[in-house]
C-alpha cells in the first residue's frame, strides 16, 4: 500500500476527551473516529489490525473443532423470554418494536438463538459433542460508554457454544476452548492473567476471565504475588485476622446516638465503636423481596457476590422512605435485632461475633452488647463483602494485592439452564431424553486490540506485536525528489510485496521528520529508511519499533533479512 493513495488521518495532537491510552493513540493514529457516544468507526488501518485478530481467532476455533456461524443480530422477544433473561437483561437491552407491533432485540450474545437451533436440530447423542461459534457485531445500551473502544454500545465479537450430553463433555469442552484462548492471546502478543469469575447474567457453575492488567480497566483483580492466586473482585475471597470479642452484655443495650448517620460518625461518638465492632445494616430489595444485609463496619457489600449467593435477578438498593417505612427509622439507625418480618442476610466475616453496636430501628438510636448468633435472626450466612490489598490470600499465606484490569475474554460452563428452559433435549445412550450440557465462550475483538495498545506503546506512539500490526514493514525514503533514493524504494517495494511481505510505502511529499513520526505513531514492527548516504554505499538502514535496534542492510539482501526480521518478532511475540 502507497501512503499516497492510503486513508491515514493522523493527528498531532491528543483529543481532549480521550482519556485512556488506547483511545488516544488509535485516534492519533487515524485507526478509529466516534460516530456517536459508544459507537465507532473502524478506519483502514485499525480494520487490519482487528482482520488479524478475527484471523488468529478463527484458526484456533476451527484448531478445535468449532463450525462457523453467522447468526441475527436482531432477535425476538420470545426466545429471551423463555431463557428468562428478557427481564434480567434490563435497560442494557435495545429494545425495539417492528410495524406489527412485535417485541424484538438487538443481541447482547447468542446463547438463546444458539439453543433454539440445536432444540431443532440435535436429536441423538450420535450427534454430540458440537463447538459453534461466529464472530459477529453485538449491542448493548451501555449506560455510561468510556475509554474508546473499550465501553461501548456496538462491539464485535467471537462467541462461542459447545453442546455435549453430560457433565464429563463439557469438562473436556471447557478445557479445549481454555487452551484456545490462551493460544490465541499468546500469538496476539498479549500479557494477560487467567482468573476466578462471576457468572452473572449468563449463569453456569464455573467461569474464567481472560484479563490484561492495566489502569484503563474497569474491573478489579485479586492477586496474590506468593501462590498466583487472581480472582476478579466479584469472586475473590480472602482471610482476614480473628478478632477475639470480649464478654458483652446479657442483652443488647439501647443509647442514644444523635445525628450519628454513617460508620465513621459512629466511631467518632463518645461510646461508639471502632468500625470492625460495628454492623453495617444495608436494605436491599432482592426480586421485589425487602431484605436486611449485614456486614462488618469496614468492609463494603459485593452486589455481584449477593447476586450469585441468592440468584436474585433484580437487585436495588432500598429508599429512604421505603426503609423508614419497613423499619420505622431512616438509613444510619437501622439493624436487625429483633427483625422477624424479613429475610436477614449476613456476612461470614460476623459469624461468631460478640459484643457488636448497631442501629436500634430508632432515628438517633443505637444498640451495643449485641451477639449476632443470639440476637439477630439470621436468614442466610453467605460470602457478601468485596475483598480488599492487604488482606489474606484465601489459598497461601501470602497477602492479597487488589489490580485494575482490562476483560479480554470470558468462558463459562452454562450447564443445563438455557437447554432445560428451551427444550433443546436429545436422547442418550438408553434412550432417555436429557437436557444438552452448554459452554458459553467470549473474545472483544475491539479489547485485544485496544489492550495492545495499553501494554505496547511510549511516547511516540503505538508499538504493535508484529503478529497484528496493520502492516509488518514502513519503507520510507527520507527524500522523494531524489531519484535514487525513488529507485531504490520502488525496486524493494516490488520485492517486499513479491515475497508476501506486508509493506507500507510511505511515498508522499514530506519532510522526513514527518515521517518518522508518523511511522512511529502508527506502530509499524519495522522501519525501512532509504537515505542519501547510506544508499550511496547501497545500504538502508532497518529499524526495529520495539526496541529502537538499528542495523545496516545491503540493499539487495533487505528482502530476505527483513523476513528473518519478522521470524525473529514473532517468536518474541510468543514467548512473552
Amino acid at each position: 500500500m502507497r501512503w499516497s493513495r492510503a486513508f491515514i488521518p493522523t493527528l498531532r495532537e491528543t483529543p481532549a476527551d480521550a482519556e485512556v491510552v488506547s483511545h488516544q493513540l488509535l485516534l492519533r493514529a487515524g485507526m478509529i473516529r466516534q460516530l456517536a457516544s459508544g459507537i465507532y468507526s473502524f478506519l483502514p488501518l485499525a480494520w487490519r489490525v482487528m482482520q488479524k485478530i478475527i484471523a488468529i481467532i478463527r484458526e484456533e476455533m476451527d484448531r478445535i473443532g468449532g463450525q462457523e456461524f453467522h447468526l441475527p443480530a436482531l432477535h425476538p422477544a420470545e426466545i429471551w423470554k423463555e431463557s428468562g433473561r428478557w427481564e434480567i437483561m434490563g435497560e442494557n437491552m435495545f429494545r425495539l418494536r417492528d410495524r406489527r407491533g412485535s417485541d424484538l432485540c438487538l443481541g447482547m450474545t447468542h446463547e438463546e438463538v444458539f439453543t433454539a437451533i440445536a432444540r431443532h436440530e440435535l436429536r441423538s447423542y450420535k450427534q454430540l459433542p458440537q463447538v459453534w461459534y461466529q464472530i459477529q457485531t453485538k449491542f448493548r445500551d451501555e449506560p455510561r460508554p468510556r475509554s474508546g473502544v473499550l465501553r461501548v454500545r456496538e462491539f464485535i465479537m467471537k462467541d462461542a457454544y459447545t453442546f455435549d450430553l453430560d457433565e464429563e463433555g463439557l469438562d473436556r469442552a471447557y478445557r479445549d476452548q481454555y487452551q484456545a484462548y490462551c493460544r490465541i492471546f499468546d500469538r496476539c502478543g498479549l500479557k494477560y492473567l487467567v482468573v476466578q469469575a462471576s457468572s452473572g447474567a449468563m449463569g453456569g457453575q464455573e467461569s474464567a476471565e481472560f484479563m490484561v492488567l492495566t489502569d484503563a480497566g474497569e474491573d478489579h483483580i485479586a492477586l496474590c504475588p506468593s501462590c498466583g492466586y487472581a480472582a476478579n473482585t466479584e469472586k475473590a475471597t480472602s482471610r482476614v485476622p480473628e478478632i477475639r470479642d470480649a464478654d458483652g452484655l446479657p442483652a443488647p443495650e439501647m443509647f442514644p446516638t444523635p445525628g450519628v448517620r454513617t460508620i465513621k460518625d459512629l466511631e467518632e461518638f463518645p461510646g461508639g465503636a471502632p468500625a470492625e465492632r460495628q454492623i453495617k445494616t444495608l436494605a436491599y430489595f432482592l426480586d421485589d423481596q425487602f431484605t436486611l444485609l449485614l456486614l462488618r463496619g469496614d468492609h463494603e457489600l459485593n452486589e455481584a457476590k449477593l447476586a450469585d449467593a441468592t440468584g436474585a435477578a433484580h437487585i436495588r438498593p432500598a429508599q429512604p422512605e421505603e426503609i423508614k417505612a419497613a423499619l420505622g427509622a431512616y438509613p444510619g439507625s437501622i439493624g436487625a435485632v429483633g427483625v422477624t418480618t424479613y429475610p436477614i442476610l449476613a456476612d461470614l466475616a460476623l459469624r461468631g461475633r460478640r459484643n457488636m453496636v448497631t442501629g436500634a430501628n430508632r432515628d438517633d438510636f443505637h444498640l451495643r452488647g449485641v451477639d449476632v448468633e443470639r440476637d439477630i435472626r439470621v436468614t442466610r450466612w453467605a460470602d457478601l463483602r468485596l475483598v480488599k490489598t492487604g488482606e489474606g490470600c484465601p489459598q497461601c499465606e501470602g497477602t492479597l494485592v487488589v489490580r485494575k484490569g482490562l476483560e479480554i475474554g470470558h468462558i463459562f460452563k452454562l450447564g443445563t439452564r438455557y437447554s432445560e428452559s428451551m427444550g433443546a433435549y436429545v436422547l442418550n445412550q438408553e434412550g432417555k431424553a436429557v437436557p444438552l450440557v452448554m459452554g458459553s465462550y467470549g473474545i472483544g475483538v475491539e479489547r485485544v486490540m485496544a489492550a495492545a495498545v495499553e501494554l505496547y506503546h511510549d511516547e511516540d506512539g503505538i508499538i504493535w506485536p508484529i503478529t497484528i500490526a496493520p502492516f509488518q514493514v514502513i519503507l520510507v525514503p527520507v527524500n522523494m525528489a531524489d531519484d535514487a533514493q525513488r529507485a531504490a524504494a520502488e525496486r524493494l517495494y516490488a520485492e517486499l510485496t513479491a515475497a508476501h511481505v506486508e509493506v507500507l510505502y510511505d511515498d508522499r511529499e514530506e519532510r522526513a521528520g514527518v515521517k518518522f513520526k508518523d511511522a512511529d505513531l502508527i506502530g509499524i514492527p519495522l522501519r525501512v529508511t532509504i537515505g542519501p548516504h547510506k544508499l550511496a554505499r547501497g545500504q538502508v538502514e532497518i529499524l526495529r519499533r520495539r526496541t529502537r535496534a538499528i542495523e545496516d542492510v545491503a540493499l539487495e539482501a533487505v528482502v530476505p533479512r527483513i523476513r528473518e526480521i519478522i521470524e525473529e518478532e514473532t517468536r518474541e511475540v510468543l514467548r512473552r
